[in-house]
């Protein structure tokens, strides 16, 4: 039996009243709903970007939000959780990526006819329950894992045209300098924090009004500045010493100076070995005559470098027999991470750690700068904001980079091993649909039950 459409009344030049269609419900779900009006909006979309279909998108579509109102009461049962300090991050990250495609802030509001805290808005359900699906497949597959003798079967027999390219990869090293701030700017950043602080302790106005006008943390600002229950292990250590040493909820912190800047923090609440809080984040400005002091030095340094001169520093205090980019790096560089690794960028992701990255996976000024260096060639130097959001200068080194080719499995093992990996997660995931499909309540509009699905079990 087709499901009933919702109904509306709507004024007609006579005045007479019609009945007609707004909307209709198409699929039920277990408990929700899928509107014809949602797929028309995904359709449209899809055909703006560009979109293609393997199959029908008036069946494909539907079937996809099906599958997601699958995962996500599988992960409300299960007690999957999203923080807000995500979501906001995931939408700043969406809303600055569709800044740098369309040019500014302003022709993306004209364009979207949204102010951007609409944009926040409309994005928040959305990229939530994109983040808890994420979350319910990853837990889903975490255990599958194949071993060497899989990936060598299944490679074995496979065609030539079948075996996976592997882009081109580069192994990058990296010197980082932090450009020296003003003590003028310190200061007048903690004159502002000082101030903020006397205005909600003087009950001008609340410590939430201020962090969502003023806080550079946008992972935060846009709720008030408050974070989610947080462990100490989590935080920075000095921001992490305050925090936890707070007790009245109806007084501010001290000025916090972290990795990331100057913060004052509110306690919210504590919950056992968790706090609480909400926090206001202020970066000082680098000026340009410090970025160029520092360029300055690092050219100077490159070019000893190139040459395998001892700089003038280090007279005396360098006894090798020629002065390597590794050493510059234990010497000179202020990013511990790399200075730890003899300069080497590591590339962190789910499946582990390599020093590896295709040129896209790299922080994009690096990208653009290694694009251009035949291998052992050092950069002139450029600068980058850095994971903590602030300024750097920067010289690289391109230590290695394999060209694009056919996976060989002596000199690709990962990347084969990946490949068979991800194809033993797919067949879980879509066996855990089917079965999933057979245990939950679904209802299709008869116009649907024809549709060639990628899953079996929706038409009963």
């Amino acid at each position: 039996m087709a499901l009933m459409p919702v109904m509306a009344h709507a004024e007609v030049p006579d005045s007479t009243q019609h009945r007609s269609v707004i909307d209709e419900v198409i699929w039920v779900v277990g408990d929700e709903p899928i509107l014809k009006s949602t797929v028309e909006v995904m359709r449209m979309q899809a055909a703006m970007e560009g979109t293609r279909w393997d199959r029908d998108p008036d069946c494909a579509i539907p079937e996809q939000l099906a599958v997601q109102k699958l995962f996500l009461h599988q992960a409300a049962i299960d007690s999957i959780e999203v923080t807000e300090s995500e979501i906001s991050s995931q939408t700043e990250a969406r809303i600055d990526y569709m800044v740098s495609q369309i040019g500014s802030r302003e022709k993306l509001e004209e364009y979207r006819r949204q102010s951007i805290s609409q944009i926040r808005q409309s994005m928040h359900d959305d990229l939530r329950d994109q983040l808890m699906i994420q979350r319910m497949r990853e837990k889903l597959v975490k255990d599958i894992q194949v071993t060497p003798a899989e990936v060598r079967r299944y490679f074995k027999d496979l065609p030539e045209d079948s075996i996976p390219f592997v882009p081109t990869e580069v192994e990058v090293q990296i010197l980082t300098q932090t450009p020296r701030i003003e003590p003028e700017e310190i200061n007048r950043v903690k004159e502002q924090l000082r101030n903020f602080t006397d205005r909600v302790t003087r009950g001008e106005t609340s410590f939430q009004t201020l962090a969502r006008l003023y806080s550079q943390d946008p992972g935060t600002a846009r709720n008030g500045g408050e974070m989610d229950y947080t462990g100490r292990g989590v935080l920075d250590p000095a921001f992490a010493n305050v925090a936890f040493n707070l007790t009245d909820p109806k007084k501010i912190s001290k000025i916090v100076e972290s990795e990331f800047g100057y913060h004052i923090i509110q306690l919210v609440d504590k919950r056992g070995d968790k706090v609480k809080v909400r926090h206001i984040l202020l970066k000082p400005e680098v000026s340009d005559s410090s970025i160029q002091a520092s360029l300055a030095r690092l050219d100077s340094l490159a070019s000893d470098l190139r040459e395998g001169v001892v700089p003038r520093l280090l007279s005396g205090l360098y006894t090798g027999d020629k002065f390597t980019f590794e050493d510059a790096v234990s010497f000179f560089s202020d990013d511990k991470d790399t200075r730890n690794n003899r300069g080497l960028m590591a590339n962190r992701s789910e499946r582990g750690q390599t020093s590896r990255f295709q040129l896209q996976d790299l922080p994009p000024e690096v990208a653009r700068v290694v694009d251009t260096l035949k291998v052992g060639q050092i950069s002139a130097p450029f600068t980058m904001i850095n994971e903590r959001g602030k300024t750097v200068c920067v010289i690289a080194k391109l230590k290695n980079r394999v060209d694009g080719h056919k996976a060989i499995i002596t000199e690709d093992f990962q990347v084969m091993k990946d490949v068979v990996l991800e194809k033993r997660r797919a067949e879980a995931l879509h066996k855990w649909v089917v079965d999933k499909i057979k245990s939950t309540y679904v209802r299709i509009n008869d116009e649907y039950k024809g549709c060639d699905f990628e899953y079996e079990g929706w038409v009963r």
